[in-house]
């Protein structure tokens, strides 16, 4: 008897020194991933407070000189007209797109007509086909409404919102685990379907509620391709991240690289603080729209 409860305990003993050891090789090859992905980062912060005469890239880590003389030197540019710009588009099509999507999804969970599979597999094909198809067109559109170079603000905005609905399946799967007693009792007391989405549905859906703002802000925030694209030539209407690939143009990097890394910063800091701060919801409206589909 004995002898069992030594042999059990070296076994114990032995799955705890094999898990304490997996662990630190996890831990260990964490920190290294976890330090290679914010080197990057970290090197653009430190970058922005450099001063001294020499604007460019050089091998210079950690600066000399600290300085704030970059992000004072961004004043006399148009990087502030960009960055308006920038949170302009980001906060319409966040409200627009949010309400669009969340109207979408409660339809398509709570509704039951004809051909609405059909819609949603005609949908999801539809958004398997690449952007990138449609932006000669787009452009050729958007340009004979007079929407692009320096009017590209309201054409990008006009793009970014005109698919919103197609977007509708995260929060489908969430408003499919709110169960439908909840709208049925609403309705037999009286209330209409905007009351019962706007009063009930919404109010215990605020995972998913957030989770579409964010993702409908970062959008249009973060976007390049499109933008450059539509507003080429024009700095009036250019965003952020066109505004700032100019200055890494080989005329202008010699001199423009540490005032890029300052409006990075810049720009990074408040998406950063929304994100942080509403981590939880954007976790939970994940997860929660994945339970059902």
């Amino acid at each position: 008897m004995k002898a069992n409860e030594n042999t059990s305990l070296k076994q114990h003993m032995g799955m705890k020194a094999k898990t304490r050891i997996s662990n630190t090789v996890i831990y260990i090859i964490l920190v290294i991933m976890s330090i290679i992905w914010l080197f990057p980062f970290v090197s653009i912060v430190l970058q922005s407070f450099r001063g001294g005469p020499v604007k460019g890239m050089t091998n210079e880590i950690i600066p000399s000189i600290w300085s704030l003389e970059n992000y004072v030197a961004l004043a006399k540019t148009d990087f502030f007209r960009w960055y308006l710009n920038t949170l302009i588009m980001a906060l319409v099509v966040s409200v627009l797109q949010t309400v669009i999507v969340l109207c979408m999804s409660y339809t398509l969970s709570r509704f039951r007509f004809k051909m609405r599979k059909g819609l949603m597999r005609f949908m999801l094909i539809l958004g398997m086909f690449p952007g990138m198809l449609t932006m000669i067109i787009l452009y050729r559109v958007l340009k004979d409404l007079g929407l692009t170079q320096a009017n590209a603000v309201p054409g990008l905005i006009l793009v970014y919102v005109a698919s919103s609905g197609m977007g509708y399946y995260v929060s489908k799967g969430f408003f499919d685990t709110i169960p439908k007693s909840l709208d049925e009792a609403a309705r037999i007391d009286g209330a209409t379907r905007a009351q019962v989405l706007t009063k009930i549905i919404l109010p215990l859906a605020k995972p998913i509620v957030i989770y579409t703002i964010l993702t409908s802000f970062m959008a249009p925030w973060g976007d390049f391709v499109f933008a450059r694209y539509i507003s080429f030539g024009a700095s009036k209407g250019m965003n952020v991240a066109v505004g700032l690939f100019n200055w890494l143009s080989k005329d202008q990097i010699n001199s423009s690289y540490t005032m890029f890394c300052a409006g990075g910063v810049i720009v990074a800091i408040p998406v950063t603080i929304i994100f942080m701060c509403l981590q939880k919801y954007y976790v939970e409206g994940v997860t929660g729209g994945a339970v059902k589909g």
